[in-house]
């Protein structure tokens, strides 16, 4: 009986983990959808490894940055410049509540993440997103993903 209890608690807590995760074509289908083929000269295999080096695609991820900003959703959108955690001070660009980058419909996270890309810097505005996917030819990220 214990071990049936057991059993059932751990899968229930898997089951909730990974409830924050979405799946790598689902994503580029919400990205598609969302307009971002080519926006601002990125291609959907850009925006999934950014989803990746930065959340390994998990839409609820939160960081704390040494700082004391706190980095949020599949994008690890920071709340020092783009978004309102009510812990610290913020320039708030998105004009967005941190906690809404971490909804699962993707819309308030992708809407701000098109803000910064239309910036300066584009995407170079994610450190890692520098170092693991700029210059590269990932196509890879696509493979196996249907669109339609």
């Amino acid at each position: 009986m214990t071990t049936l209890l057991l059993i059932s608690l751990v899968s229930y807590l898997v089951a909730v983990n990974q409830a924050s995760l979405i799946n790598r074509c689902d994503l580029a289908k919400v990205l598609h959808q969302e307009d971002l083929v080519g926006f601002e000269g990125y291609s959907l295999s850009d925006w999934l490894c950014l989803a990746f080096v930065e959340s390994h695609f998990n839409i609820t991820k939160v960081n704390e940055n040494t700082d004391g900003s706190f980095d949020y959703g599949i994008f690890q959108i920071n709340s020092h410049y783009w978004c309102n955690d009510y812990k610290s001070h913020t320039e708030n660009i998105c004009q967005v509540d941190c906690q809404e980058l971490l909804s699962p419909n993707l819309l308030s996270i992708i809407n701000c993440a098109k803000r910064i890309v239309s910036g300066t810097g584009g995407m170079k505005n994610w450190v890692k997103w520098r170092l693991h996917c700029a210059g590269r030819s990932p196509s890879y990220w696509m493979t196996g993903c249907h669109l339609a």
